[in-house]
């Protein structure tokens, strides 16, 4: 009964003083908000990554020229490395024994059309014929590209789904003719949906043979190669013998760093962590700065309500309550104030994460034990903030307690 009265005080106080006690929960509001806000984004984006990225395959690895940029230096440092060549690939081909299937792709935006119809900016892709089964690439219906597409330089592609809903608007694609650049191609495959990957859309793209590329818009750029191993426990092995490969070709001395970048989908995944990392580290500062904040307010109000409310705790103790009796009856106070600020920044935390998901890329997965996780945050400051308090009540004497006016 002494838990219910408790808590029934706390929201007599609640009503009672309403502007007092909202100023007195907005740093627990703000914390909880921030930490299940954030955790839901971060959530969802790692799920949303891990998917992504291991669409790549476990034993598949990529060699272009830049690797992973992080910074400007970076960045300026791979402008210096050698093009990537399809002399460089077929080198690949012939030495790497652990390298089940290569393949390579380049790349460049291009103004597509068909008939009255444009779109600006479309990535197209030269690519090898093996391509789509080595990338993420899925075709929906219509054939893949093949050896001889590749070995006659044919005017053929492939598009994404939403090249044949935004441009062509018609319901069978396959066979019509669509102009890339200057120059017409052939539909023979279309892809299946990929969605969007951090808002940028995964189904309006063109692949054409890597031959074909060459011819119709030049061999001035350097070739990305997809790589897979026999198997991904040979994947470090294969990824040695690759390296040994072109290092070889590029003449790189043996103190010298790669002059050409290699990715995998563990690399990646690794990469995205240590951002996430830095999300974490921001998160865990603003949420303490604001629950340090909430619980000292929270503090400072309990410590008026006891100079408040000192002639009814010597009208407590003078009809026998003990000192656990108002050390628990303000604790459970406090607490309870926290809690329901608490409960207040989980509803604004979800509330903000699904406005995110929404209205921008970003997407976010609500998860039971960050909603506990903040509830029991919030219980903790009412008890480490509420305890001082509580005491002070606790140790008053009733006597003087009955004099105060």
């Amino acid at each position: 009964m002494w838990f219910v009265e408790g808590v029934v005080i706390a929201f007599q106080s609640i009503a009672a003083n309403k502007l007092r006690s909202i100023l007195t929960l907005v740093g627990i509001i703000i914390g909880v908000t921030t930490v299940i806000a954030v955790v839901s984004i971060i959530n969802g984006m790692n799920n949303y990554i891990t998917v992504k990225i291991n669409t790549l395959g476990s034993n598949t690895f990529i060699i272009d020229k830049e690797g992973i940029i992080t910074s400007e230096e970076d960045w300026l440092n791979a402008q210096k490395h050698k093009d990537i060549t399809m002399e460089d690939m077929r080198a690949i081909k012939r030495g790497c024994t652990l390298c089940d299937d290569i393949g390579g792709a380049v790349s460049s935006m291009q103004r597509i059309k068909y008939g009255p119809n444009y779109l600006e900016d479309i990535p197209l892709s030269g690519a090898t014929y093996n391509f789509t089964d080595i990338s993420d690439i899925d075709i929906d219906y219509g054939r893949n590209l093949d050896q001889g597409d590749e070995d006659h330089r044919a005017s053929v592609c492939l598009v994404g789904p939403d090249i044949v809903d935004d441009l062509m608007k018609v319901s069978a694609p396959l066979g019509k003719n669509i102009k890339v650049g200057n120059y017409y191609f052939r539909i023979v495959g279309v892809g299946k949906s990929r969605g969007s990957f951090l808002g940028q859309n995964q189904d309006s793209w063109i692949c054409i043979p890597l031959a074909t590329y060459e011819k119709y818009f030049g061999r001035r750029m350097s070739l990305a190669i997809y790589a897979k191993a026999v198997d991904v426990k040979f994947l470090d092995e294969a990824q040695d013998q690759a390296r040994s490969i072109l290092r070889t070709r590029h003449k790189t001395k043996y103190n010298q760093k790669d002059d050409f970048g290699m990715m995998t989908a563990g690399t990646l995944m690794q990469l995205y962590n240590s951002f996430t990392g830095a999300a974490w580290m921001v998160l865990i500062i603003l949420s303490s700065v604001s629950l340090l904040v909430g619980g000292i307010v929270i503090m400072n109000i309990m410590l008026v309500s006891v100079t408040e409310r000192t002639r009814e705790i010597g009208i407590r103790k003078a009809i026998g309550a003990k000192r656990r009796d108002i050390l628990w009856q303000f604790l459970i106070e406090a607490v309870t104030l926290s809690i329901v600020g608490g409960a207040v920044g989980v509803l604004g935390g979800v509330g903000l994460a699904l406005a995110v998901a929404k209205f921008s890329p970003l997407p976010a997965s609500i998860r039971a034990w960050a909603i506990f996780t903040g509830l029991g945050v919030a219980s903790s400051v009412g008890i480490v903030f509420g305890l001082f308090p509580a005491l002070k009540a606790a140790r008053l004497d009733p006597i003087e307690a009955l004099r105060h006016e």
